[in-house]
């Protein structure tokens, strides 16, 4: 890891389509860290039930998937296609799958050197003692724009929908809601592109650095 010897985590949070993924892909390029999609183990897990037409309402099945979820074998392509998002969202207000995915992440960061997770609730349950902590966001209608460029078959309206649905059960679900931790720092995307965004963060993980190194 670039000239760091201490475990750095980085734990970004945010609601769907936010930027928070590439954001995350590119500060783990940056600081030579290991990187996890949190969300693509939810994606993983609903895909599996969808594949062999099992319900995604029986907590107990999906449990027995995500304990037994690789993190290793996740594939970014197959696990992103659209129908799978929605699924996933279902299974992931279950408490059961949470605590098995989730001591399934911790065991990732907890990891030499580290790493950079990105989800719904890696400073507020996950990593919540992460080295530096962002919320990435953006306004519905922005998000929605970006998800629909991703995937232009499906109607701007029905993303935006989409888009409102995920919300609401993110943030109103009883099991860590998407919301931000105390001490994230808040970064909001609306206006950025990819490269301000990561200038922004990028400051304040080497100012997080720099403080670390003189105490």
């Amino acid at each position: 890891m670039t000239g760091l010897t201490d475990l750095l985590v980085i734990a970004i949070d945010g609601p769907a389509a936010s930027g928070k993924g590439t954001l995350a892909r590119r500060l783990a390029d940056h600081y030579g860290l290991p990187h996890l999609d949190t969300g693509l183990t939810y994606r993983a897990v609903a895909r599996a039930l969808l594949l062999e037409d099992l319900s995604l309402d029986d907590e107990n099945l999906a449990e027995q998937v995500a304990a037994a979820l690789d993190l290793s074998a996740l594939d970014r392509h197959q696990l992103s296609e659209y129908g799978v998002g929605e699924a996933a969202s279902r299974v992931a207000v279950m408490p059961a799958v949470r605590r098995a995915l989730v001591a399934k992440q911790r065991d990732f960061a907890s990891t030499p050197p580290g790493a950079v997770l990105d989800g719904r609730d890696i400073g507020t349950v996950v990593c919540p003692d992460a080295d530096v902590k962002l919320y990435v966001t953006a306004s519905p209608e922005a998000r929605a724009l970006r998800r629909h460029q991703d995937a232009p078959d499906v109607s701007y309206d029905d993303v935006l929908a989409d888009i409102a649905r995920r919300d609401a059960r993110d943030m109103g679900r009883t099991d860590s809601p998407l919301k931000p931790a105390d001490d994230a720092h808040l970064l909001d995307t609306t206006q950025m592109d990819i490269e301000a965004a990561f200038q922004a963060a990028k400051s304040l993980i080497d100012d997080r650095l720099a403080s670390r190194t003189k105490s």
